[in-house]
């Protein structure tokens, strides 16, 4: 028998072990019927193999589900399933294990699943197919089971046609989908009316096996997770057969969707809550925008933003042209810097009587009126000589007309008083912040744009769309992008700041040109010229659309900084112009500005890892954020007399200042001596104790966005101030001002309602950022925070013109006649 049995070839001996198997004790396999429920027991003696074969239509794709049930629950004895087809093998237990957070295991006594179909047959008749269903079990005792085998009728989904159905953990769903002829690409759409059981939606190429378990559905395809909504943009060049699967699987546990876990009872808990993991579940698939749409709304982006330059080419004929005609009429002298035509006499502004900043005598002003003599002037146009060197610790100018403590101490300054510096050596100063801000945005910009092609290869691979905090219902894809309408949106930065680089740079011309035309006594007319802070600005502008691009690219918790930090830029750097513009001479370098800037940046980076749950560190933040308020009102209010840094250091700045307060506010309770500075200060910390204290009581998760407001909020607020002081001192508006601030508030206040309206968060998981999903809103292939995107450009492009031109008015006044504020 030894010897019969060894002449028997290899393969052919496989073949008779595998049907001895499959004929069972019976002999043979029993036949099965679709739709009929089998019931029986096995053992380690006995097994089961029932034998289900069926008809295959040309061209169609046939599903079986098998659906099995034991009331045991012997873990140690669990009842072996294994479905064997012509093309693979499929098995599980019953009990069915499933493993969640910290090793708890949830075991299931019913089980369902798809088998994989059968590919389509080319010929021309029916082909016959047959599926072997073995059940066994290793125990020394009967264990009951039952059994039913079915075909499946709305395996295949249709277009625009929503289906309903439902899954378990135990009992997984997929269906097929084929696209249509005309259709390049779908998204697939999936909601339910409750949050939980947390789910999850994979897409899948047509191979066996499916991946549909809660430990393996991740290994294959495209998937997210989901609690109430879901959305999955599928294109056609990603499936080389133009059909794919739709896998839906309900997991064990809702952790990952953002719920609670259950305690770890064992028993009677356990079935309660695999009770409740059943969810109902429609889908459907809707054709996504065809290409035209693409190319509309490129042309709508740049043809949008393009209309601002032409806007700003036909106010600039204009004024050429009104220049022209009142020069020709010999009325006016040539034009300086803004553009303003300034008279061969000048006029004079004075301030009405009683105001904060009035008229003072002669002998008040006789340090800038001496300054303005030819002798102390440079010649005009040498803003370029590469000599001048660097401002130093030590004034050239006679000791009683230099002394700054003398001149800021006067209760009323004018800008005479804090423009006496050297033009060409206060000129380059600001031209610092220039460079330096174009060495920042390279050195910044280029690790970012890796990191984040880094963050879309990672999402392209692994499939893993919980990755990337998209608005899926309008998130567009174009090449490796996921959403490439969320970083053309941003376009608008761009091509705005470079507008207003151009706008600079006219004006800088104009004014180098009237510099050299004109008499040297008309230099002391208006608001210093200097455009350093203004082209910092523009660039800024310009990498705020960069980098916001590259957070749009794979948008999460851990890059959001990405686009924030030139936002803090931007609101700084405003707050220095305008400071600035009526504090030439004391406003801060560009190494300082900075330097502050790289520590709000480092301080938003530690909220990022720390801001969460870490009380310490929102009581340092806290302290700091006072401290600093305090420390910034104490230089403003003294014009920078008292120093932190260097051999002439006070130390006891926060001292002097609590005794100044003491003395002034208490104990003599007098007039502060400068009553604007000190309104502006007093309400300015009342705002920042105010936030600080918000920060410390309610630590939003969200830090960098908390720091940008404190920003704003300052920001606004001097600005506010700047304007009334200016009205108040019956200084005017021009058209052009008032028509960009106008035109700030009303953009800022749309585009305000747009960034409120949340598509996203990724404050929360995935799955629950995917519930505040919206569908697009504008030419079907822009939503709401891209249309915050256009708006937010295009209001710091008004923002940044209201800044440069708001001091227009003043460049026919002496500067012995403006006052500071």
């Amino acid at each position: 028998m030894a010897g019969g049995v060894a002449s028997v070839p290899g393969a052919l001996l496989c073949t008779l072990l595998w049907v001895a198997a499959a004929a069972g004790p019976g002999g043979s396999p029993a036949p099965g019927t679709f739709g009929r429920v089998y019931r029986g027991a096995v053992n380690i003696s006995a097994e089961r193999v029932y034998a289900f074969s069926y008809s295959s239509e040309p061209g169609q794709v046939d599903a079986v589900r098998v659906y099995v049930n034991s009331s045991s629950e012997n873990l140690r004895y669990p009842v072996l399933f294994v479905v064997r087809q012509q093309k693979g093998v499929l098995s599980w237990q019953v009990p069915l294990i499933f493993r969640g957070l910290y090793q708890r295991t949830y075991s299931y006594q019913e089980v369902s699943r798809t088998l994989c179909p059968s590919e389509p047959t080319p010929e021309t008749g029916p082909s016959d197919q047959i599926i072997f269903v073995d059940v066994a079990s290793m125990a020394p005792f009967n264990i009951a089971y039952e059994l039913l085998v079915t075909r499946l009728k709305n395996f295949q989904l249709e277009t625009n046609k929503a289906f309903n159905f439902t899954a378990s953990p135990s009992q997984p769903q997929y269906f097929l989908y084929k696209f249509p002829q005309d259709v390049d690409s779908v998204i697939i759409k999936v909601v339910s009316d409750a949050v939980y059981p947390c789910s999850v939606v994979s897409v899948q190429d047509i191979v066996c096996p499916v991946y549909d378990l809660d430990h393996n559905v991740e290994f294959n395809g495209v998937y997210q997770s989901m609690t109430k909504q879901a959305a999955i943009t599928v294109q056609r060049k990603d499936f080389p057969g133009e059909q794919f699967f739709v896998v839906f699987v309900i997991k064990p546990e809702d952790y990952a969707c953002g719920g609670s876990t259950p305690s770890s009872v064992p028993g009677k808990f356990n079935r309660t809550w695999n009770l409740q993991r059943t969810k109902n579940l429609q889908v459907t698939i809707v054709p996504s925008i065809k290409k035209s749409v693409y190319v509309q709304a490129l042309f709508f982006s740049f043809l949008s933003f393009l209309s601002f330059y032409l806007g700003s080419v036909v106010v600039a004929f204009v004024h050429y042209i009104r220049v022209r005609r009142k020069a020709s009429a010999g009325r006016l002298s040539p034009e300086n810097g803004s553009g303003i035509m300034t008279s061969s006499h000048p006029i004079t502004a004075s301030t009405p009587e009683g105001s904060s900043y009035g008229a003072i005598d002669e002998s008040s002003s006789s340090g800038g009126r001496q300054l303005s003599s030819p002798e102390r002037r440079p010649p005009a146009g040498s803003d370029t000589d590469s000599s001048v060197e660097e401002d130093s610790d030590f004034d050239t100018m006679p000791e009683i007309e230099s002394d700054k403590n003398v001149i800021r101490t006067k209760v009323f300054l004018y800008l005479s008083d804090l423009s006496r510096k050297d033009r060409r050596i206060v000129s380059k100063k600001y031209k610092i912040y220039f460079w330096n801000i174009i060495t920042i945005a390279v050195f910044y910009a280029l690790p970012v744009i890796q990191l984040v092609i880094t963050y879309q290869t990672v999402v392209n691979v692994t499939g893993n769309q919980d990755i990337c905090y998209y608005n899926f219902l309008c998130a567009h894809p174009l090449g490796v992008l996921s959403a490439f309408n969320n970083i053309l949106s941003n376009v608008g930065h761009m091509l705005l700041g470079f507008l207003f680089l151009l706008i600079v740079l006219r004006r800088d011309i104009l004014h180098r040109r009237a510099m050299e035309m004109k008499d040297i006594y008309t230099l002391d007319y208006g608001i210093p010229k200097h455009f350093g802070l203004f082209y910092a600005m523009g660039i800024a502008l310009m990498m705020e659309g960069v980098l916001s691009a590259c957070y749009h690219v794979c948008p999460n918790y851990s890059n959001f900084q990405f686009d924030t930090s030139f936002m803090y830029m931007i609101a700084g750097l405003c707050m220095l112009k305008l400071y600035q513009t009526r504090h030439p001479d004391i406003n801060a370098s560009a190494y300082s500005a900075y330097a502050s800037f790289a520590v709000v940046i480092s301080l938003a980076v530690l909220g990022v890892v720390f801001g969460k749950n870490d009380m310490w560190f929102w009581v340092i933040s806290s302290m700091i954020h006072v401290l600093a308020s305090l420390a910034l009102s104490t230089q403003i209010y003294y014009m920078g007399r008292f120093k932190m840094d260097g051999p002439d250091s006070d130390l006891g700045i926060f001292r002097r200042a609590a005794m100044v307060l003491y003395t002034d506010c208490i104990q003599q309770c007098s007039r502060p001596m400068y009553m604007d500075r000190m309104v502006l200060l007093i309400v300015g910390n009342l705002v920042n104790w105010s936030l600080a204290i918000f920060g410390l009581v309610y630590r939003p998760r969200d830090f960098a966005s908390y720091i940008l407001g404190i920003f704003i909020c300052n920001l606004l607020l001097y600005l506010a101030f700047y304007i009334i002081m200016k009205l108040r001192s019956s200084e005017k508006l021009l058209p052009i001002p008032l028509f960009c601030i106008v035109a700030t508030a009303v953009v800022w206040a749309a585009a305000l309602y747009f960034f409120f309206q949340t598509l996203s968060s990724w404050e929360e998981t995935p799955a629950e950022s995917r519930e505040k999903n919206r569908p697009c809103i504008l030419l079907g292939f822009f939503d709401d925070h891209d249309v915050w995107h256009f708006l937010s450009a295009a209001a710091l492009f008004f923002s940044f013109l209201v800044l440069l031109t708001l001091d227009d008015d003043l460049d026919v006044v002496r500067r012995d006649k403006i006052p500071v504020f």
